[in-house]
């Protein structure tokens, strides 16, 4: 095989590899896609709102020129080579960096988006094995001949801009607030504010008639209090959240797991009189199959849609859907997420609100 045919097996290669990366980024949906990669691997690398919303569209834009400036051959061995191994460079190098401090055996880097989910070592493997073709690349060109400098400006513009045509990007339809952590109120007194007077008059009879132990009465009392008053930080979505027992779910509506927790959450409701309540935070994201994420589940549960960046903002770094809160006076007493280990169970839930 002579090197002009080699040459063009690496460079088609190298850009599909971009073409692809690109792409992916995109799945299922630009706006989608786009926020997605934004929240979960720009955020944790300090990027602000306003930033990560630039940079992620020019990224995107850049791999997308890249891949196309590959198959021609305008600056293909000053520019466009070594721009392309520049920008794998720092990608290894900001993976290496991720490896070190989390292993490097989960997690996905967002490479190829979620569409195909990759570890940041099999990314660093993928991006040293294409540094090393475009180096051998490098080596069996000639040097450049009549290049148009316009066409390499033009290609990585246009693909640029197309990102910013394709993803517009939105103003946040929620305000988001930057803490979820637990901040105590101090409270003398420790006693929730909301029991009811029943409730009071139920347990004092009680007292009176059955003559249970006082320690029996504390516990009692206990359980309907709960743990001290707590801010969970999701009083912008509900402004109830933290009044007593609540159940708070992330949801996307076109998510099959997603459907199938509420369904769950619908079931323990009807065995439990006393199950707290359950409150919606929808993903904007198909929210045109919230009817049949409903009629699926058998009942509409309390519900608002925001959009995609404050939702996986509040939903938190690193947490995936469906998300399920257990609140106990705005603490946070159980989370789950995603479809992994910390995935939601309603049988475990069931146990850790009642007891069993």
């Amino acid at each position: 095989m002579n090197k002009k045919n080699i040459s063009w097996i690496i460079r088609i290669v190298v850009a599909l590899l971009f073409i692809v990366s690109a792409i992916a980024k995109l799945y299922p949906s630009p706006y989608f896609a786009i926020s997605t990669f934004e929240v979960k691997q720009l955020y944790t690398l300090g990027f602000s709102e306003s930033l990560a919303s630039y940079f992620s569209r020019i990224l995107i834009g850049i791999e997308f020129a890249l891949g196309f400036l590959l198959l021609n051959n305008h600056f293909l061995k000053r520019i466009t080579i070594p721009a392309t191994v520049g920008l794998l460079s720092v990608f290894i190098i900001h993976l290496s960096y991720v490896t070190f401090l989390s292993g490097g055996n989960s997690g996905n880097c967002g490479c190829f988006g979620e569409l195909i989910p990759m570890t940041p070592i099999e990314a660093i493997i993928k991006n040293i094995i294409a540094v090393g073709l475009l180096i051998w690349l490098w080596k069996l060109l000639e040097n450049d001949k009549k290049s148009n400098f316009w066409i390499v400006t033009s290609v990585t513009l246009v693909c640029i801009l197309g990102l910013f045509m394709l993803a517009p990007m939105k103003a946040s339809s929620v305000s988001i607030s930057n803490s979820n952590g637990n901040s105590n109120i101090n409270d003398n007194n420790n006693v929730n504010s909301n029991i009811s007077v029943d409730t009071i008059s139920k347990l004092s009879d009680s007292i009176k008639t059955e003559k249970i132990k006082t320690e029996k009465v504390v516990e009692a009392i206990k359980k309907e209090v709960g743990p001290k008053q707590a801010i969970s930080g999701y009083s912008d979505l509900y402004i109830d959240i933290d009044k007593g027992q609540k159940i708070l779910c992330f949801f996307v509506p076109g998510c099959e797991h997603c459907r199938d927790a509420a369904k769950d959450l619908n079931a323990l409701q009807k065995k439990h009189k006393d199950f707290p309540q359950v409150q919606i935070v929808f993903m904007d994201e198909e929210a045109e199959k919230i009817p049949d994420f409903f009629k699926y589940a058998g009942k509409q549960f309390p519900h608002k849609v925001i959009d995609i960046i404050p939702f996986w903002t509040k939903l938190g770094t690193g947490k995936d859907t469906p998300g399920v809160v257990y609140l106990h006076n705005g603490n946070v007493i159980k989370f789950y997420d995603g479809i992994t280990e910390k995935a939601f169970n309603s049988k475990a839930l069931e146990k850790v609100i009642y007891k069993k």
